[in-house]
């Protein structure tokens, strides 16, 4: 005997029992008028409606009547009614529990598919938030089916597309379950196909009325209108990411034109200064007039002065490519935060001359893991810009201090200050700030070096800064676990 079958004989017998129960509480212990009996019986009958559905009532309310008619209403022992009275309490009573409990299984019908709707919209809002997330159009394809399988409970989802016959399976499915199904043509069905418990539910996917794909769910039992709405959020859940990807090209094509705008304007402001220069003194020595000792030698340095800016720039510019392209190796060892720091002050003593110089370091710092050359570049280009940017008798502040796995190592200025607009921009290739690009030389190059280096370093970079206050500019670097 299966489980349903089982159910039903405990059902059954329950309300067989319950109805024994009262007919013998009345007719036995209590005596009391027919009409308390009868609307005792009615009340089991209505009982047995809500709970278990019509079936039970109609057969218990005919039951139900025939008892009260044997037991309770006279000639009591016989089936025969004396009086028409009883006959008319009867019929009623018959016709009350029927129509009652005909009430009590439709209000339990609508109840079941109120829920049944809610589960649907349950099943719609978990695949919209699950397929909305994803901005990606190869990601969201391969996501599909496994999240319409996890929201509709499906035993297998398959999503097929057109554009390259390309075909996604939810986790567990295989191709084998599709063989001999012409997805073309079911792509190209005028509705959904709603099959059995058992069976494909096919819901062509459009855009607008152009066919995309189809979208097939098996062992599963979803209301037509739902699959409908299924089929139309998968459909603009591609089209949303698909716009998403072609709003990201312009971006990046945009951003693209910006930087080489910017390399542009760097390299034309860049090198036609030192070129010029150098272009200038070269013409002015191989003059035939004569030139002075002391000319001669002003114009040779600023033929070596220019030639070595421009020698700088190369550097960095070929710098840049490799640490872009991962082309630089680094050796990375427990490195003390202290003998950084002092490094970096004696590499770039020449530059803080003129600023006081103070370090702000906590007892206790751990070592951190670091390539040393590298790290030394980035705090020398810090502690360079900072002295540039910063009248001479201002100080140069160097503080660390650890933050859970990292340690944050800082340095501030009293320059000053960047734009808070173009805070998120300084570290970009080429960027340099508005109101200093003129008036301060440089190349554009040396925070978006120090940002690469960092990152290599599993580390990040930031700037806080409020104009004419000043500048703090803090990275982070790992610490060098197991050793302190």
């Amino acid at each position: 005997m299966n489980n349903g079958r089982r159910i039903a004989l405990v059902r059954w017998i329950a309300a067989i029992a319950a109805l024994c129960a009262i007919v013998a509480m009345y007719y036995l212990w209590l005596h009391v008028n027919p009409t308390t009996v009868a609307l005792s019986l009615l009340l089991l009958v209505l009982v047995l409606a809500a709970r278990w559905g019509l079936r039970y009532a109609v057969v218990m309310s005919i039951a139900a009547a025939a008892l009260f008619n044997y037991f309770f209403l006279p000639p009591v022992g016989t089936f025969t009614i004396a009086d028409t009275q009883n006959w008319v309490a009867l019929f009623a009573f018959l016709g009350t529990s029927i129509i009652a409990s005909q009430l009590s299984n439709r209000i339990h019908a609508e109840a079941e598919q109120a829920k049944a709707g809610k589960r649907e919209v349950e099943i719609l809002f978990q695949l919209s938030r699950e397929l909305l997330q994803t901005q990606n159009v190869a990601e969201l394809l391969n996501a599909i089916p496994p999240c319409v399988q996890a929201a509709t409970g499906a035993s297998t989802v398959a999503l097929y597309l057109n554009q390259g016959e390309r075909l996604y399976f939810s986790k567990g499915s295989r191709g084998q379950d599709l063989e001999g199904m012409d997805l073309d043509a079911a792509m190209h069905l005028p509705q959904i196909v709603v099959a059995g418990d058992d069976g494909w539910n096919t819901i062509p996917i459009r855009v607008g009325v152009r066919p995309r794909g189809v979208l097939l769910l098996r062992n599963i039992s979803i209301s037509e209108p739902t699959l409908e709405a299924l089929g139309s959020l998968v459909s603009i859940a591609i089209d949303r990411a698909e716009a998403l990807e072609g709003v990201a090209r312009s971006e990046a094509a945009r951003e693209s034109d910006r930087l080489r705008t910017a390399l542009l304007e760097s390299i034309t402001h860049e090198l036609r200064t030192p070129l010029t220069a150098i272009k200038a003194s070269a013409t002015a020595l191989l003059s035939t007039g004569e030139m002075s000792p002391a000319n001669r030698l002003e114009m040779l340095t600023v033929i070596d002065e220019e030639s070595d800016r421009l020698n700088h720039l190369i550097a960095q510019a070929v710098e840049m490519v490799q640490l872009d392209s991962h082309d630089i190796h680094m050796n990375f060892a427990p490195q003390s935060v202290l003998e950084l720091i002092e490094s970096a002050r004696h590499t770039c003593a020449s530059s803080l001359a003129g600023h006081p110089f103070e370090m702000r370091l906590p007892q206790g710092l751990p070592p951190v893991l670091a390539d040393p050359v590298w790290i030394e570049r980035v705090l020398c280009n810090l502690l360079e810009n900072a002295s540039k940017y910063s009248p001479a008798d201002q100080p140069i502040i160097v503080s660390a201090e650890q933050h859970a796995d990292a340690v944050a190592i800082s340095v501030a200025d009293r320059g000053a200050g960047i734009e808070p607009i173009e805070q998120g921009l300084i570290f970009d290739k080429f960027y340099r700030g508005q109101s200093q690009r003129y008036r301060v030389p440089g190349t554009g190059m040396g925070l978006a070096i120090c940002r690469a280096i960092v990152e290599a370093h599993h580390g990040s970079i930031a700037v806080a800064s409020q104009p004419g206050c000043g500048s703090v500019f803090t990275y982070t670097l790992p610490v060098a676990k197991g050793r302190r």
